[in-house]
Order: structure tokens, then sequence, then C-alpha cells
């Protein structure tokens, strides 16, 4: 019998013994908390992920009185601002809708469009370290990982940089929400985050409106005003691309930064060879797979290893138990910086593939190539550290280290 506890302190220690005899089962886990099927091996959350059939929505074949009765279920009912903007999403959204907004979007973010951003974001990371040069210990997360995305972000879409830290905020109080964890307190805390973001995002609209400028927010204002955003599809999209790569961002860097110095043979050859680090940080995000889990609900009846589903079936896809499957990874519990091919799902895969996908990858060989260079010496300052309780998020808490050796 599986015994499956996502919020306990537990699985926050070590998620992958849990997702072993998720992998081991016959039949894939009902987990009737969420009522959801949780697929836990790779070509199961693979086949899933990548059918157009498997959607984010259920629009198609649930009625407004169902649709209306899961809402409740899951207690996201009663909160305006979130149903707006919040749950319905380009991440929500499926078929017509979603490419329609997907693709005003996705240029930003392709290689190409990303081709000006290294040195901003180079620019930010040296800041941020001169900042921490006179200091012999710090803790990575909270003095350095936690202060890049919402800059790198907001530079891509337009925002002031010193709104990085609000960002940072409202962005964790909205997304914690999406966990399985859905009390009364934390959703007070995600629609009163959504209002605030809300405002402050039709305050900056306004803005760039009256003085346009060579950002994504411009261009989106420009795509509104020729027909291709409904003002809340607006709004939703502004806080997606703001939200959606902020609290992944930090988590991958801490547990990427905890596989190298717990990995000291591994750290030695990134500096003989950083020729050697675009692999070494595909390998951080197949072992500590940032966003672990995600959703996908049958359009109609599917058969997985011999058992049959109706449509409308929700499926869990745990990308962080797939990205450690036996049959598909060699010695999938090592991290191997040399590890190829290396085709780990923490990216997603299909129409919901991640946007930001290439500025995740930028991001982290700018930050390592600087961290290593930079520091000839790194290591822990502390005896272990402590994980993030949940089902959705896999991050470190805090992670002091020294530098000082």
């Amino acid at each position: 019998m599986v015994h499956f506890d996502p919020l306990s302190s537990a699985f926050a220690a070590d998620p992958y013994s849990a997702y072993r005899k998720l992998r081991e089962a016959d039949a894939p886990y009902y987990y009737a908390d969420q009522d959801m099927v949780l697929l836990s091996r790779y070509e199961d959350v693979r086949a899933v992920a990548a059918n157009p059939m498997m959607v984010r929505s259920l629009d198609g074949i649930e009625t407004g009185a169902e649709a209306r009765e899961r809402q409740v279920r899951a207690n996201w009912h009663d909160m305006p601002f979130h149903e707006r903007v919040v749950q319905f999403s380009l991440l929500d959204s499926d078929g017509a809708i979603h490419r329609r907004l997907r693709k005003q979007v996705f240029g930003a973010f392709t290689n190409a469009g990303l081709e000006g951003m290294e040195p901003t974001i180079q620019a930010f990371v040296d800041s941020l370290l001169d900042g921490l040069a006179d200091h012999e210990q710090f803790d990575f997360i909270a003095d350095f990982a936690a202060h890049i995305p919402g800059f790198v972000i907001g530079h891509l879409l337009g925002v002031p940089a010193e709104h990085a830290t609000q960002l940072r905020v409202w962005s964790e109080q909205v997304v914690q929400f999406f966990d399985v964890d859905r009390s009364e307190a934390r959703k007070a805390t995600a629609e009163n985050a959504t209002r605030e973001f809300y405002i402050f995002l039709s305050e900056l609209k306004a803005a760039r409106t009256r003085s346009p400028r060579r950002d994504l927010i411009s261009k989106m204002i420009a795509d509104e005003q020729n027909g291709l955003y409904t003002e809340d599809e607006f709004i939703s999209t502004c806080m997606l691309i703001l939200m959606a790569g902020h609290g992944s961002t930090i988590d991958v860097l801490g547990t990427g930064m905890y596989a190298l110095l717990t990995h000291p043979a591994a750290t030695a050859n990134l500096r003989r060879d950083p020729s050697a680090l675009p692999r070494a940080i595909q390998e951080m995000f197949r072992y500590e797979a940032p966003l672990p889990f995600f959703h996908r609900h049958a359009l109609s009846e599917t058969s997985l290893r011999g058992h049959t589903y109706p449509a409308g079936t929700t499926f869990g896809l745990l990308y962080g138990a797939a990205n450690r499957d036996p049959d598909i990874f060699d010695a999938p519990d090592r991290f191997d910086i040399d590890r190829q091919p290396n085709r780990h799902l923490a990216f997603g895969l299909g129409a919901h593939l991640c946007l930001g996908n290439n500025l995740a990858r930028l991001n982290m060989r700018v930050i390592f190539e600087t961290l290593l260079a930079r520091f000839p010496a790194i290591e822990l300052a502390g005896d272990h550290v402590t994980y993030k309780a949940g089902l959705s998020v896999r991050g470190i808490k805090t992670l002091p280290v020294s530098t000082s050796a």
C-alpha cells in the first residue's frame, strides 16, 4: 500500500523514495485527496504531456454547473481577481485561445529574442556579487538567487527594477495557492496579492500607453489595440510571465548550487572545463525538477498500462518522478554532469512546453559561469538544508555558503 503525503516533512526531505514506490506499482496511483491519477513513469508522463487530447482546461466537456462544483470543491471560488486573471491564463487555456496568446509573446523568449539579454543579466549578477564581496558567508538563496528572476523577467517585460522585490512577494503569494494546501488563510493571501498585482499592472499599462518603450509590455499594448488581447487576457499574460519563472528559477538555482557543493569532483571538472556547463545545467534540471508536478485533463477515454480512464479524468504529471525513472536514465539518483543524452521533462512537453526554457538556461549559464570564475572555493556553511513542502515545488529554503576557504 502506497502512502502518499506530499505535505509531510518526510516527502519534502526525500520525495524520490515516494516516487520510486509509485513507479513500481502495477497501476498509476489514484490520489483521492485531489481526485487525480498520478503518473510517475517517464513514458506515461511523456505520452500524456505530448497528447493534444490532454488539456489544461475542461471547457470542452464540462457544463457550467459542473465547472462551478469543481471550483468550489477545490476552494478556487469567491476569488474575483484570482478567477479573472490567474485561473484563466495562457497556462490554463488550450486550442485556438492558447495558440493566439502564446504566439504574441513567443518571439521574446526565443534565443534570437533573448540575444540582448545576456549583458543585462551579467551586469546584474556582477552587481549582486560585488555587494557580497566582503561577506565570508552568505545565504545563497536570500542574498543572491532570490533577487535575480524579478529583475530579469521584469526587465524583459518592462517593469522598473525598483519593483523587483515586490514582484517576488506577489508571485510567491499567488503561486502558493496552486499546491494541494488550499486553506482559507492561503486563499485570502492569494486573492489579495492578485488584486494588488492587477492594480500595479494596470497602472504600468497606462504609463506605457502614454509613453511606449522598446519592451514587451509596449508590444503587448499594441497587440491589444489591434484586437489580439482582451483586457483581462493582457493582464493575465503579463502576470503569468512575471510569476511563472520566478519561484522555479530561485529553486533550481538553489538545488543546482547545492548539487555542485555536495559533488566537489563535478565542480572541479567544471572549473577545468567550463564548456561542460550547459550539460551540467541540463542535469541540474533533471536531478531536481523545480516544477515537479503539472496536470492535464483527458478530453476522451484514455488507456494507460492496460487501465482505462473516462473523459474528464485528471492526470497528475510527476516530472520529478519521471526524471528519475531507471528505465530511461542510467543511475538516475546520481548527479552526473556528463549525462548524455539527457531527455529530462523538467520543462514539460507538447503545447505547454515551458515558454521560458531558453531564458532559464541563459540565466543559469551566466550565473554559474560567474560563480565558478569569481570564487576559487565555495563551500557549504551548514550541516544540512531544509526543503520546501508541497507537491508542486522542489526548492531549498536557505543555503548558507562560505567563500573564505
